[in-house]
């Protein structure tokens, strides 16, 4: 679904941030992208959704190469992200939100509307209530259900369990699955690398702007590199 061959950002034409990234995101699947702070993992999603300008190689969607084009437009071609800090329109309702979500489509919503309530019902017993007001967990399932508002193939999530209790973190990653099992697939960032590897198909490891590892999501579980880097223990 997703192929990326070499690109290369730059910030103010000076702090090269990533060097030649090159990953695929299969049709269906998980993919989850670890690395520290600073990495360059919300600068790749950003690069894809045409939110940074990347330079040099390719982001094929769909077989077809987005590089360059305008975030609309991608958002338009079916990729939409829910970024880090959920940024929820604070003083528009649940359900303003959800209509802001899908700004692009001309067709009916209220079926969508309904998927996402499905997904989160608190959400829809919540539908009048300003979206400020609402607790951290309950922000990112609206910054979820607002990204599914316009029927993406690829949802991109970027540190979708920052900042949550862990009981609503377990609840955000059922969700995860959920939405993959319906067919969406997702590119995942996330600080917690034990769950994301649980759910991901597929995994990339991003230092200072290089990939340097890649393998299946249970492969990088087990290897000792990613234990002691992201797990905070040791097979030793």
């Amino acid at each position: 679904m997703l192929t990326i061959n070499n690109i290369e950002v730059t910030y103010l034409d000076v702090i090269r941030v990533l060097h030649g990234v090159s990953m695929a995101v299969e049709d269906g699947s998980i993919v989850a992208l670890l690395g520290a702070n600073g990495a360059g993992k919300s600068t790749t999603l950003k690069a894809i959704a045409g939110l940074v300008k990347a330079r040099n190689g390719e982001i094929i969607f769909q077989n077809e190469n987005i590089l360059g084009k305008d975030t609309i437009d991608i958002v338009a071609r079916g990729i939409t992200m829910v970024p880090e800090g959920r940024k929820v329109f604070v003083n528009l309702s649940v359900l303003e939100n959800l209509r802001v979500g899908a700004y692009l489509r001309r067709d009916g919503i209220e079926d969508d509307i309904k998927r996402v309530y499905d997904l989160f019902p608190i959400l829809k017993a919540r539908a009048w209530q300003l979206a400020g007001t609402l607790s951290g967990g309950e922000q990112q399932m609206l910054a979820v259900g607002r990204a599914l508002m316009a029927r993406p193939n690829l949802i991109m999530m970027d540190e979708p369990s920052l900042g949550l209790a862990p009981l609503i973190v377990n609840s955000i990653f059922e969700i995860i699955k959920e939405i993959n099992k319906q067919g969406t697939t997702i590119l995942l960032i996330e600080q917690n690398a034990n769950k994301a590897l649980k759910v991901a198909d597929y995994g990339y490891v991003l230092e200072t702007g290089n990939i340097t590892m890649e393998g299946k999501g249970i492969e990088l579980l087990k290897n000792e590199k990613i234990i002691e880097a992201y797990l905070g223990t040791s097979k030793k």
